[in-house]
This record gives C-alpha cells, sequence and structure tokens, in this order.
C-alpha cells in the first residue's frame, strides 16, 4: 500500500540482490512453526472456505464499504486473496495471472470478511482471523508484509526500521516498493509504516493520507482500551 519511494522489483532486484537461499531462509525464518512471533503466524487456513459457502468458483469478488473508501476483497479456497485501495480491474488482472482466471463477483462470499472489517472500524476487534492467501506476492513480498504482523495495534514503524527487523537493514526502499504492492490492506496492515518524520509527515498510503490518518486515529483511540 506504500505509494512513495517506489523502487523497480519488489522482489528487491536492481539494488537488493538475494540469493535463493536467502529468500528461502527468510520464508523459513517466519513460517508457522518458526518460534519468531506473530509475523509467521498467519491465520491458519480454513477448510476451503469459498467451497463451504457452496460457491463453486476458484476465486469471489466484492466490495466492502468502510469509513475511508471502498475495499475490493477477493476471497479464494485458501483465504484472504486481496482486500485493497486499488481499482477492481487491477486486482482482477493480478488475481487472474498469480491464481485463477475464474474470478466470479459474488457478494455473499465475502459476508465474513465484511464482519471483521465492520468490527475493526466499530474498534470491537484489533486483529483479524480471516486466512490469508499470500500469492499476489513474492517470497520476498511475503517476508515483508509477515513481518507487518509484529507491527502492534496503535503503534507505527517506519521502512527503514522494518527493513532492520527483517534482517536487510539495506533494503529499505525495496521494503516500501513492496509495501507499494500490498494486496490486503488492513489485514496485513501497512498503515501502521509511517515516514520517518511522524507524526508530522505520515506519508504516502493507496486510500490517501487522510484515509491512513483515520486508520492511525482509529487505533490510537482504541489501543490499550
Amino acid at each position: 500500500m506504500w505509494h512513495g519511494d517506489r523502487y523497480p522489483g519488489s522482489d528487491g532486484t536492481d539494488g537488493f540482490r538475494a540469493g535463493a537461499d536467502d529468500i528461502d531462509a527468510l520464508v523459513r525464518a517466519t513460517s508457522p512453526g518458526s518460534g519468531q512471533g506473530r509475523g509467521g503466524a498467519l491465520p491458519e487456513p480454513a477448510a476451503t472456505p469459498v467451497e463451504a459457502r457452496g460457491v463453486p468458483f476458484d476465486v469471489v469478488t466484492g466490495v466492502a464499504e468502510t469509513p475511508v473508501g471502498f475495499l475490493f476483497c477477493a476471497l479464494t479456497d485458501a483465504g484472504l486473496a486481496a482486500c485493497s485501495f486499488a481499482p477492481e480491474e487491477t486486482v482482477i488482472d493480478r488475481l487472474e495471472r498469480a491464481v485463477s482466471p475464474d474470478v466470479v463477483p459474488h457478494d455473499a462470499g465475502l459476508e465474513p470478511v465484511r464482519r471483521e472489517i465492520n468490527a475493526y472500524f466499530a474498534g470491537r476487534r484489533s486483529a483479524f482471523d480471516v486466512p490469508l492467501d499470500l500469492r499476489l506476492t513474492g517470497d520476498f513480498g511475503r517476508v515483508v508484509l509477515r513481518s507487518l504482523l509484529d507491527v502492534p495495534y496503535g503503534s507505527t514503524i517506519t521502512p527503514g526500521e522494518l527493513a532492520a527487523r527483517i534482517g536487510r537493514p539495506n533494503a529499505r526502499r525495496a521494503v516500501a516498493s513492496t509495501l507499494a504492492e500490498n494486496p490486503l490492506c488492513l489485514f496485513l496492515p501497512c498503515h501502521r509504516v509511517v515516514a520517518d518524520g511522524y507524526p508530522d509527515a505520515l506519508g504516502p498510503y493507496s486510500g490517501g493520507v487522510e484515509a491512513k490518518r483515520a486508520l492511525l486515529a482509529l487505533e490510537a483511540g482504541h489501543a490499550g482500551a
């Protein structure tokens, strides 16, 4: 969701080059069972959530209306693959290339996702239970995005601090580029990644600076409640 400080190649190319062994090690270090905190503890996929609702498609989509704008969501048999401020066509194109061409609107299938989003905006939920499907990002992206789960509700972090947290302190710009393509707004909370000059400068956000300001204010108001 980070739009500024873009960097060619969200996998870290053209400036950040990691070998396959390095990426594999990073992915293992942030995988379930690694013992390294919530960054490796994505919600476990439920038993085929799409099929369980009687939806005979690979990907179902719908829109969630929120106080900060509309979010286009997509659910697969592995979990939530998209929750994005990006245009519907852009997200569908990514889904068709990375998951399946069988992408069908199905509002009823997204109701569990909407309920969690609504509870978040009502201040009743600080974390989500919907299982996540990270197929819209690459190996390095999964490492970065999983690490967002270690940024507590109501707190913030800079791109440089996030890069250091995953053991790649010189990859600040690669991290920022990955955040720009975050397909799972709110669920992988890139709005908590702020500019070095925060609070005077928030840093950009795909939903807009005012949306980012509202999300941070919402969490600050309910943190510790």
